[in-house]
């Protein structure tokens, strides 16, 4: 038995020092220390020792394990720490490359030409409001004259929560809110997101407005033609031309669209203008008195004007955009250019 176990010993110390991967010498602790290995076979011999034999042939058994089980944990610690310095020299960095660059944002585009609009009119003495996008049906649309009959109320215009309670179709609910706690002067911008149930190449569910208002004693048409045409010249050039056309909205009498001249062919015409050299920028008025009566304005004394415009139509415009989708898509690439 003692024999066995020295030739058991040798033989396993040879195949220990030959071995090279960690298979071998996983192998190797299988065929000798597993639960079926020759030597866990070989002290089953043990029951037909002497019994003043044991106690020596046990004590060597356990030297044996305890021996071959330290020498291959060596050296299968030796081959991890091998492994991970190679892993090391593999990946370590390179401290003379030049270093990489961290990718950033910039403002959006409707950022950018909310913030320019606002800066122009800042210049008229106009200051910035905002109110709630979830938004009372009177707000919406009692308070600015608009009947209950109206087309603008149905359910394909405008998205409601409840009977009473919408999304705001559009920034003008600031300007009564407004009123409604301060007296004249005033002289507001009220820009914002709004919403309606409309998506195509030149519409979405969700975009921006900048609607303002200016109320006082003696305002005119004169100078919403003067404010407006100011405005347009300061955003898209001095040489641009502006015109002026009757319209008709609720809350504003007299009302007017205001075009400018087609800012992609200069006023020949084109696929964008429709071939008709102006382009529809944005919706104006003088305030009707009946707003004005519903925020008890005295309307023997004061006068004003409102407007609104739509800032992605804006920015199309401006920066030569054909489908307004693309400002809610979120490609890098697109935003990078502005």
């Amino acid at each position: 038995m003692k024999d066995a176990l020295e030739n058991l010993r040798r033989k396993a110390d040879d195949e220990i020092h030959s071995a090279k991967t960690r298979e071998e010498f996983l192998e190797i602790k299988t065929r000798y220390l597993g639960r079926k290995g020759l030597l866990t076979d070989l002290l089953r011999g043990l029951k037909d020792v002497a019994p003043e034999e044991k106690p020596i042939l046990g004590k060597l058994s356990n030297d044996v394990k305890t021996s071959l089980l330290e020498d291959i944990t060596k050296a299968l610690e030796d081959i991890d720490s091998g492994e991970k310095q190679e892993s090391l020299g593999k990946e370590r960095i390179d401290v003379t490359l030049p270093g990489r660059g961290v990718p950033y944002g910039k403002l959006h585009p409707v950022t950018q030409v909310e913030s320019e609009i606002c800066d122009i009119f800042a210049t008229l003495g106009f200051s910035v409001v905002e109110g709630p996008e979830v938004e009372l049906t009177y707000y919406n649309f009692e308070s600015l004259n608009i009947p209950d009959d109206h087309p603008a109320r149905d359910e394909h215009d405008t998205f409601y929560v409840t009977n009473n309670v919408v999304l705001r179709t559009h920034t003008s609910p600031v300007q009564v809110r407004t009123m409604e706690k301060q007296s004249p002067p005033v002289r507001i911008l009220s820009p914002g997101k709004v919403y309606r149930p409309d998506s195509d190449v030149s519409h979405t569910p969700m975009f921006h407005q900048v609607e303002g208002l200016l109320v006082d004693e003696k305002i005119t048409f004169g100078d919403l033609k003067g404010t407006l045409s100011f405005f347009l010249r300061q955003m898209f050039g001095g040489e641009t031309k502006v015109r002026f056309r009757p319209s008709f909205f609720p809350f504003t009498e007299p009302s007017a669209e205001v075009d400018i001249q087609c800012v992609m062919c200069k006023g020949a015409g084109c696929r964008v203008c429709g071939h008709s050299g102006w382009i529809e920028i944005l919706g104006s008025g003088m305030v009707d008195p009946e707003v004005f009566r519903a925020v008890h304005y005295d309307t023997e004394r004061i006068s004003g004007f409102a407007f609104g415009l739509g800032v992605e139509r804006i920015a199309m415009l401006k920066y030569g955009i054909s489908d307004i989708r693309m400002f809610f898509e979120n490609d890098r690439r697109f935003l990078e250019q502005f």
